[in-house]
């Protein structure tokens, strides 16, 4: 199976989700994975610090913490692959978290720096990505 993209997007600070997943064979159930990994990053926070749910998400025994959607995309080549992973370590300086992609201390970088697959000062120039990219 091709590798998925998952993206969750908010208007707030740090609170984007990128990965990149391979699922097994026979198996594309990635809205099942992002709604485990929403219900046990939510179970994860004290009730008290949980945001205030309004009557639609309670309704819906939803926490207000995450986007009800996602958006999903089937890498492809090894061409569009390397673009997504582009926009995954690229994404904290087009929202202004960080000045450059090794600043972000959660980016994969870190491991493409480490395996020698990117230098340091990767995503210092602007990334252009072709395809619309990051504009869905």
């Amino acid at each position: 199976m091709k590798p998925l993209l998952g993206c969750e997007q908010h208007a707030t600070q740090p609170t984007r989700l990128h990965a990149l997943w391979t699922l097994p064979e026979g198996d594309s159930d990635y809205s099942m994975r992002w709604r485990n990994i929403k219900r046990a990053f939510t179970a994860s926070i004290v009730a008290s610090q949980r945001p205030v749910v309004s009557a639609s998400r309670q309704h819906k025994k939803e926490q207000a913490i995450w986007q009800r959607r996602f958006w999903e995309h089937r890498i492809r080549d090894e061409r569009d692959f390397v673009q997504h992973i582009d926009y995954i370590h690229y994404n904290p300086i087009k929202h202004g978290m960080v000045s450059k992609p090794v600043d972000w201390p959660f980016s994969s970088i870190h491991r493409y720096i480490r395996q020698g697959i990117l230098p340091v000062d990767w995503g210092i120039a602007p990334l252009q990505l072709d395809g619309g990219i990051g504009q869905e």
